[in-house]
């Protein structure tokens, strides 16, 4: 087939199943032999970090929840198989509610895509921050560990936050990184 003839498409998936949907897609196509008509199906995400007792912990999150996107040469056999016979897959993002023609995705919304998916998938990932001024913290490593203290400042940018602690009866600031506080 031309590479020309295949485009982008929206799938509509059950929430939190995106992921075994593509799964079953996957299987369906090769059980039918369409494996010429489908370049790629893909579930976007992205991974995140979080600071989850002190320690930053690694996950993925859907970047568009509840779609599944497939490159293919649209035929009548895959819309069928699309539309009725993947479990958690309920069809094709369309133009209007009395259309069930499947709609492609414009050329800008693909690259535009593909850029943030590659922009995504090289990047170490983002921390999530979920510290606030005035919060209070309990220091958990360090030379200060034991310690409790309020956030005066997050500083996102490098992964730390300023600190007020009382040392010897005296406010103190220190600058620590995320990993080594939690919330109190």
């Amino acid at each position: 087939m031309s590479e020309s003839n295949k485009k982008w498409y929206v799938l509509r998936a059950a929430g939190g199943k995106e992921k075994k949907a593509k799964e079953y897609l996957e299987k369906e196509i090769e059980r039918y032999k369409l494996q010429d008509f489908v370049d790629q199906v893909l579930v976007p995400t992205e991974k995140v970090f979080r600071i989850q007792n002190g320690k930053r912990v690694c996950s993925e999150r859907l970047f568009y929840p509840g779609y599944v996107l497939i490159q293919a040469e649209m035929t009548g056999e895959l819309q069928y198989i699309i539309r009725n016979e993947v479990p958690h897959m309920s069809g094709f993002l369309t133009e209007g509610k009395s259309s069930r023609a499947p709609l492609a995705m414009r050329d800008e919304e693909v690259k535009r895509f593909l850029g943030e998916q590659d922009e995504k998938t090289e990047a170490d990932g983002t921390t999530l921050i979920d510290y606030q001024v005035g919060e209070a913290v309990k220091i958990t490593d360090g030379p200060f560990n034991g310690f409790s203290g309020t956030v005066e400042e997050v500083i996102e940018d490098r992964s730390k936050l300023k600190v007020v602690v009382m040392i010897f009866g005296r406010k103190t600031i220190l600058e620590l990184n995320f990993t080594q506080v939690t919330k109190e």
